[in-house]
């Protein structure tokens, strides 16, 4: 345990139910969108979750490789009595160090919290994403975060009022 009161450790398959517990209420609010538990099995390598002291989970983040230089920052999460205690910040910090070892260059996310990443050294995504040959192949993904990446008139129901953001590593 770090002298903050938790850790942040890679998910296990065992907490998929509390991840999915932390974010409902994200997703009830329409802050975050919502996942089946079988994307959140499928994806648990991804995740990073904070756990206190009892072994709570009070925050989740996973890390979404989208193309050879560029990853998604999701569903990054902390229960309300943890907020503003170091928990999102440790998640992505860990998150952008997996990002680094994987060789990765550029993190997005979507967000309404465009204050806490603008302090991490996101910044607002222009309309030019990525090369036009680049563009025609993640156009062939079915993950909906590349679409949002891409700005995709088909997801922006789900999007009104986020920022797409980036940040360079």
């Amino acid at each position: 345990m770090t002298e903050s009161g938790f850790t942040v450790r890679p998910a296990r398959t065992s907490d998929v139910g509390p991840i999915r517990q932390l974010v409902e209420p994200l997703v009830q609010r329409r802050i975050l969108l919502g996942k089946d538990a079988v994307v959140f099995y499928e994806a648990i390598q991804e995740f990073r979750v904070a756990v206190d002291a009892s072994g709570n989970t009070i925050g989740c983040g996973a890390l979404h490789v989208m193309w050879e230089d560029l990853a998604e920052v999701r569903t990054l999460a902390v229960v309300p009595q943890w907020l503003r205690k170091g928990v999102g910040h440790k998640l992505l910090t860990t998150l952008e160090s997996d990002a680094t070892e994987l060789g990765l260059s550029r993190l997005f996310c979507l967000t309404f919290e465009t204050e806490f990443f603008q302090r991490h050294g996101f910044f607002p995504m222009g309309e030019k994403s990525v090369e036009p040959d680049v563009y025609s192949e993640m156009l062939r993904s079915p993950d909906e975060g590349v679409a949002e990446f891409l700005d995709l008139a088909r997801v922006k129901p789900n999007t009104l009022g986020n920022t797409r953001m980036l940040k360079l590593l």
